[in-house]
């Protein structure tokens, strides 16, 4: 197995413990553990969930049981145990004890308890008894004639919609009732902002006090609609709702946590979900920027690494080569003139021997990659014109340029490239970070044996599915079922 963070990493067979018992062990093996980095594991169902999910964004999922998603797999796992190695630092760091990341994470928590809230108190208590249904229909149907099968539904939700809609009008009163509100206006007032802290107090319910820094993002937000509305929408009134709206998810994620909706498996695994991935992508951030370059070592960086930023400016070209001046003249005039293509004339004229096959089409070229006096002709030609003719070794050459691309980050006074080179600097030194974390603070362990066991398994039971599909009368429902089971472990 190899890693692209180039650090060694321990591997172990499949029934190495991971705790040093057997039982533990087992049930490592029994949980799909594949790697451990200090005391986070990392197990094959985490891999093919982060597999599945970048198709979301446009990436091609390989097969299951194919080669190719074989290495991804391992890709992802070298990423799963970078972000592992920056999360137990964070923690050595105690870069979860900053107020920011504490105030996002308790942000997250209000959010997905009021989510939990909502959906207990309003999006389950939205079923219509049938005889509301029977009093909906005879409403909208005449006299004698049958609701159809599509309408039905359609009454069906717009009732639940209605339902939804009073429940939620009566939702603010009734988490506010004996809770006084109060929100200062002036506070909000965005004449003032710049003169705002984090810490000054914008609006108190019962015993709890909001601060513009925890209201700020949504605030500013509420003052950028309020300008888009060409003075319709007042900013005042705009944040005071707002406001509103936050106080009634603290209200909300209270009244969860009285119902014990913090101990719901779903908040839980959502909320720890996010809680690591926040502390991650937050000490990744802090360290990037500490890791920024001096404009001295982008300098130095872009003179040692050249041939890797710049591209040079590249065309498309389609030639025919002769073997004479002259009958390179005569062709060139019968393209001119519009007696043949130069397709035509690449195929029954050119001494390029792969010239009946491509039409004379030589694919992309860089300037500077080519003879001299035919990179120079190349180069000077606008798209669609016809050059020539110009000799090299291979012949006389009549070139048209089928398409071009500017040379790309070839001044390392752009700021493009500026910005290319920082970033590129950071990165390898963050890298060098996490090789360092996994040299010296952190173990990491690669189940190597039980990683190739499950990649075995994939690969047995898609052919097992194949060869099943194949019978008449199977259930092939049935088995994708039994491949979803396995990579739940």
């Amino acid at each position: 197995m190899t890693f692209a963070v180039a650090a060694p990493a321990a591997t172990e067979g499949p029934d190495a413990a991971v705790s040093g018992s057997e039982s533990s062990a087992e049930a490592a093996v029994q949980a799909g553990i594949v790697a451990r980095v200090g005391d986070q594991d990392i197990s094959y169902r985490e891999l093919s969930t982060m597999l599945n999910s970048s198709a979301v964004v446009g990436v091609s999922v390989p097969a299951i049981g194919s080669r190719e998603r074989d290495g991804v797999m391992i890709v992802l796992l070298d990423k799963m145990i970078s972000a592992n190695l920056l999360y137990l630092d964070a923690l050595k760091q105690g870069v979860d004890k900053d107020p920011g990341y504490q105030r996002d994470l308790s942000s997250f928590s209000a959010d997905l308890l009021a989510f939990l809230y909502r959906e207990k108190e309003v999006v389950d208590q939205l079923d219509v008894p049938e005889d509301e249904i029977r009093a909906a229909v005879k409403s909208r149907v005449a006299p004698g004639k049958e609701v159809s099968e599509e309408a039905r539904p359609a009454i069906i939700a717009m009732l639940r919609k209605q339902k939804y809609d009073q429940r939620m009008a009566g939702l603010r009163d009734g988490l506010r009732q004996g809770i006084e509100v109060t929100i200062d206006k002036d506070a909000l007032t965005p004449d003032y902002d710049e003169l705002k802290t984090d810490t000054d107090v914008v609006a108190r319910f019962g015993s709890e006090e909001l601060t513009w820094g925890e209201v700020k993002a949504a605030a500013l937000a509420a003052k950028e609609r309020a300008q888009a509305s060409g003075g319709k929408l007042d900013p005042v009134a705009e944040r005071v709702e707002t406001v509103n709206q936050i106080i009634d998810k603290r209200l909300m994620a209270q009244k969860a946590r009285e119902a014990g909706l913090d101990r719901d498996p779903r908040y839980q695994s959502r909320y720890d979900e996010y809680k690591k991935s926040l502390l991650i992508n937050r000490h990744r951030q802090r360290l990037l920027a500490d890791m920024a370059p001096t404009d001295a070592e982008i300098d130095t960086y872009f003179e040692a690494n050249r041939p890797q930023i710049s591209a040079p400016e590249r065309r498309k070209v389609q030639m025919v080569v002769l073997k004479t001046k002259a009958e390179a003249e005569s062709i060139k005039q019968q393209i001119e003139s519009g007696a043949e293509t130069i397709y035509e004339a690449a195929r029954d004229y050119s001494i390029d021997p792969n010239a009946k096959r491509t039409l004379g089409e030589m694919g992309w070229v860089a300037k500077g990659s080519g003879f001299p006096a035919l990179d120079e002709l190349t180069f000077a030609l606008k798209p669609n014109e016809i050059g020539g003719p110009v000799e090299s070794p291979a012949g006389w050459h009549l070139v048209k340029v089928l398409d071009e691309q500017p040379a790309r980050n070839n001044d390392v006074a752009a700021e493009n490239t500026r910005k290319l080179i920082r970033r590129k600097i950071m990165h390898e030194r963050l890298d060098k970070y996490e090789v360092n974390l996994r040299l010296h603070d952190f173990k990491v362990v690669v189940y190597q044996d039980r990683l190739n066991d499950m990649f075995k398994k994939e690969a047995a039971l898609v052919a097992k599915l194949e060869e099943k599909a194949k019978e008449p009368g199977s259930l092939t429902e049935t088995r994708k079922e039994e491949l979803e089971e396995l990579l739940k472990h």
